[in-house]
C-alpha cells in the first residue's frame, strides 16, 4: 500500500497535470464560424476548389493614384500553393518580375537592369498577403499557424443583401475579417488593418485595407473573382482584372528560383 504522503504527492501531480493540460488545450471551434466556412467552400467549388495546387492567371493591373485609375499594365501570375508566387508585369517597354518562395524573394527590373533580393519589408508584405488571402481562409492553412476562427455576425452589403462575417485571429494579435454572402457563402470582401509609414510625415500610422471580390466566374468547376478592387481607408488604390485563370498546370521549380544573373532571366 502507498503511504498517505506518497498518495497525496501523486494526487497533487495528477491535479497539476490536469490544470496544465486544460491550459494547453486548443480552443473549442466556433461551430457557427465553421458552418459559414463550409458554406463558402461549397460556393467556390467544394472539393474541386480544395484540390487546386497551382494557378496561372493573366490580365491587367491598374494602380489608382489619388483614387483615379492610371494606365493598366499587363501581367501573368504563377502561384504554387501555399507560399510560392511569381508575377511578371509588362508595359511601357519594361518588364518587371516579382518572385517569392516561402520567406525569400527576388526582383528583376529590365529597364533598370537589376536583379536583387527583396527587402525585409517586401518579404513581410508577401507574408501579409498570404495571411489575409481568401485562399488562406478557405484552404485552412491558418490552422497550422495557431489562428482561431470566430463568427462575428451579419453586416449590410448592398441594398437588400447581407454578408456573414468571419474573423481570423493569429497568436500575435493580427486579425482579418472575411465577408461572405449570407445567401450562399460567395466570398465578397477581405478587411484588415496594418501599420504603414506615411511618406509625408515619416510617422507610422494604422490603415484599413480592403479587398472587394467581384465578378465571380466558374472555371473548371471552381468559382473565382475575376475583378479584385483594393481600398485603403476607403479610397481605391488598385484593380486586378483577370482575363484568364487556369488551374493545376505544372509549374517547374525553376520558375521561382532566383537566376544566377540578369542574362539568365527567362
Amino acid at each position: 500500500m502507498l503511504s498517505h504522503r506518497v498518495a497525496l504527492a501523486l494526487l497533487t501531480l495528477v491535479l497539476i497535470a490536469g490544470i496544465v493540460g486544460a491550459q494547453t488545450q486548443s480552443p473549442k471551434p466556433d461551430e457557427k464560424a465553421e458552418q459559414v466556412l463550409q458554406m463558402a467552400i461549397q460556393a467556390v467549388g467544394g472539393d474541386a476548389y480544395l484540390k487546386v495546387q497551382t494557378v496561372t492567371a493573366r490580365g491587367f493591373f491598374t494602380e489608382y493614384p489619388g483614387g483615379a485609375p492610371g494606365v493598366p499594365v499587363r501581367f501573368v501570375d504563377y502561384i504554387s500553393y501555399p507560399d510560392r508566387e511569381r508575377t511578371e508585369f509588362t508595359g511601357g517597354g519594361n518588364r518587371v518580375i516579382q518572385t517569392n518562395d516561402k520567406m525569400q524573394g527576388w526582383l528583376f527590373d529590365a529597364a533598370a537592369k537589376t536583379l536583387k533580393d527583396q527587402t525585409a519589408k517586401q518579404v513581410e508584405d508577401f507574408r501579409t498577403g498570404m495571411r489575409t488571402s481568401m485562399e488562406n481562409l478557405l484552404h485552412g492553412w491558418w490552422r497550422q499557424n495557431g489562428a482561431t476562427l470566430s463568427y462575428v455576425g451579419r453586416r449590410e452589403a448592398t441594398l437588400g443583401r447581407r454578408n456573414e462575417v468571419l474573423k481570423l485571429t493569429y497568436p500575435d494579435g493580427f486579425w482579418i475579417e472575411y465577408e461572405l454572402a449570407a445567401i450562399d457563402g460567395t466570398p465578397s470582401k477581405v478587411i484588415y488593418k496594418k501599420q504603414i509609414q506615411n511618406p509625408d510625415t515619416e510617422q507610422t500610422e494604422q490603415v484599413t485595407e480592403e479587398d472587394h471580390l467581384l465578378k465571380m466566374i466558374g472555371s473548371g468547376g471552381v468559382n473565382v473573382p475575376f475583378v479584385v478592387d483594393h481600398f485603403r481607408n476607403g479610397v481605391q488604390t488598385s484593380r486586378i482584372n483577370y482575363e484568364t485563370i487556369e488551374f493545376n498546370k505544372p509549374l517547374p521549380d525553376s520558375l521561382f528560383a532566383k537566376p544566377a544573373n540578369i542574362k539568365a532571366v527567362k
